[in-house]
């Protein structure tokens, strides 16, 4: 096949099965974009490759830049981070883009899940103290799409997406209650009080700097994109 550009969409996403499950998320977020990248290089093709924002260890209050050295606290974080040295390693034209809480109208994200658990039930206790940028899933498409369509596969490298400003999961899910329209009281609670088989990072808020001035695109605000989708869902 005359193939000019391949998009990894595909993950292992559940963070804290990850940490029991060492064998299929190595086989997903790590030789299969291996074996993607080793296609596209046969075919002269350009891989974008998504990653994610879980290969730093978040312990530095500054948004994480391309360049960091990476320190994965989970399961996840480290089949991913090996997922992109494997493409890195093939020698095939590459774009990794990494990303953060992904969501969208569609499959399980927190903020359908939020939806649902704020009309069901009064009360909901969430962590304030992992802080991140949620990203809407049109609005990462919509920037593969424009380096795709404006022929500017050969911008290859690593770059920082997610929509734009900083926030806990706690104002996130205060967000989604607000804009969904529910009446949940909605508490903030401490990681240690919420126990989860992975460690996530404190603060991962991802500096879009060079993707921006990469591909010259602008970045919504968090929360309008989290407004949009959640029209959408209704």
């Amino acid at each position: 096949e005359k193939i000019d550009v391949i998009v990894n969409c595909a993950a292992y996403t559940n963070v804290d099965k990850a940490e029991t499950d060492y064998a299929m998320a190595d086989l997903l977020n790590n030789t299969a974009a291996g074996n993607l990248a080793v296609a596209a290089k046969e075919a002269g093709a350009t891989l974008i490759h998504i990653s994610t924002d879980y290969v730093f260890q978040g312990d530095r209050n500054v948004p994480c830049q391309e360049d960091w050295a990476t320190n994965p606290l989970g399961v996840y974080g480290r089949t991913k981070l090996a997922g992109e040295k494997s493409v890195q390693k093939s020698g095939c034209n590459y774009i990794i883009i990494r990303t953060a809480w992904l969501y969208s109208p569609f499959g399980k994200n927190f903020v359908k899940t939020m939806l649902r658990l704020t009309e069901e039930r009064d009360s909901l206790n969430v962590v304030f103290d992992q802080i991140g940028t949620p990203t809407y899933a049109y609005d990462l498409a919509s920037l593969i799409t424009r380096i795709i369509e404006d022929g500017q596969l050969d911008k290859t490298g690593i770059y920082h997406f997610s929509n734009e400003g900083a926030v806990s999961w706690y104002d996130f899910a205060k967000a989604i209650s607000e804009i969904g329209g529910t009446t949940c009281d909605i508490r903030p609670c401490h990681t240690e009080e919420y126990p989860s088989k992975a460690q996530r990072p404190r603060f991962s808020v991802l500096d879009k700097t060079k993707v921006k001035e990469t591909f010259k695109v602008t970045i919504p605000y968090w929360r309008d994109s989290l407004a949009d989708c959640i029209k959408r869902i209704k």
